[in-house]
């Protein structure tokens, strides 16, 4: 195996097993509040707080230029390790109390330093075959991102199974990245400059990219923190409550999953016809089944089960190109810091979607939520026609 196999290989296998914490308590959530009668709140903090604490430590890493001054492959197996043992602590926690949710947004800052820094890493080994190389890692951390659910559902109402093998499988993740290499495109920034952040705003290229990021930011998390939630009530009125639970799981697994392995697919296509225009396709299509599942809410089972499929195999691949289009547009030596500033702002506004989602669904339905969540992917797909436009 050569070393641009074997590193893309290696650095695959740790981004889904470290990527496994981030949903690990929304995948288990209707089981610890039954145990621990936790309130709407505290479990919409339990979700959202991942994400406040993944801006903090985006921010963090792009502002002192952590992931271009410094070895990437040790801030990512640093930043793992760390992230299993504080979710390993979620077992001894009191459920949903203030530590618990301290530990959801460490966990989240710890994250930063897993997956834009993996970004920084792929895009060393290749110029090419950019949109391939980011979209098997946004593929893998789909894959890491659903797993919480499959270990729920084989664990029942034993929500404790779920928390351990996440946090294993994070601990294994970070002992993985020692075995990566870099590649020759790799570049390493000398010192911060206020001006390569700017970049964002000041490159219209950039600036464009950003702004599709955004709306695809707007449906990606919302969807994903609450699908096994909103699956759950659909099912309800055809289903007896448990058989609609432990349906509702499977169907976030396989929801999540399928996005990330058509990233792959997705990444090839991109690389061949244009990566903006590879995200208007997705956005159109998850755009729509958003919609479609909104108006099958509560009818056939196996209907809205498919339809949530749909939409959740459109709805990821277009991120891996929104990073490649910021890796082609930015200097080799601030990829790192642009790419981890990009997903600080996109998180930031996952921040208010994944936290007022249950808010907003209580209040009109979540049909009508997943409805709105419809106009991400509008926004996005408006900002990728105008950056084609600027193509020569």
């Amino acid at each position: 195996m050569n070393p641009k196999t074997r590193s893309i290989t290696l650095l695959v296998l740790a981004e889904i097993a470290v990527m496994s914490l981030w949903f690990a308590s929304a995948a288990v959530l209707p089981d610890m509040a039954r145990e621990g009668a936790i309130s709407a709140t505290r479990q919409a903090l339990l979700s959202s707080g991942v994400q406040a604490g993944f801006v903090i430590g985006a921010l963090f890493i792009a502002i002192y230029g952590i992931a271009d001054r410094f070895d990437p492959r040790r801030v990512l197996a640093a930043s793992a390790i760390l992230a299993a043992a504080l979710n390993a602590g979620l077992l001894i926690a009191p459920l949903g109390g203030d530590i618990a949710i301290a530990i959801r947004v460490a966990t989240g800052a710890l994250m930063a330093g897993v997956y834009p820094v993996g970004m920084k890493i792929a895009v060393g080994w290749g110029l090419r075959d950019r949109g391939l190389l980011i979209g098997l890692l946004v593929g893998a951390l789909t894959l890491g991102s659903a797993s919480p659910h499959l270990a729920a559902w084989f664990g029942g109402t034993d929500w404790r199974m779920g928390i351990a093998v996440t946090s294993a499988l994070a601990a294994l993740g970070g002992h993985l990245a020692f075995g990566i290499a870099l590649g020759p495109h790799h570049a390493r920034a000398p010192a911060f400059r206020a001006a390569d952040i700017a970049l964002a705003w000041t490159d219209r290229r950039i600036r464009l990219a950003y702004l599709g990021y955004l709306g695809h930011m707007w449906e990606l998390y919302a969807m994903w923190a609450w699908i096994g939630v909103a699956a759950a009530t659909a099912y309800a009125g055809r289903l007896d409550g448990q058989s609609a639970t432990d349906l509702a799981k499977l169907t976030a697994f396989f929801a999540i999953a399928l996005g990330g392995l058509f990233c792959v697919p997705a990444g090839l296509l991109a690389d061949r016809i244009g990566k903006a225009q590879v995200t208007i396709i997705a956005m159109t299509i998850s755009g729509l089944a958003a919609l479609a599942t909104a108006a099958s809410f509560g009818g056939p089972v196996w209907l809205t089960l498919v339809l949530i499929l749909v939409w959740g195999l459109a709805i990821v691949p277009d991120s891996a190109q929104f990073s490649a289009l910021v890796a082609d547009a930015a200097p080799p030596d601030r990829v790192g810091s642009l790419l981890t500033f990009q997903t600080a702002l996109g998180f930031a506004l996952t921040i208010f979607t994944v936290q007022v989602t249950p808010v907003i669904a209580a209040a009109i339905g979540w049909p009508g939520l997943l409805a709105l969540l419809a106009l991400g992917p509008a926004f996005g797909i408006a900002a990728m026609v105008r950056l084609i436009r600027l193509s020569p």
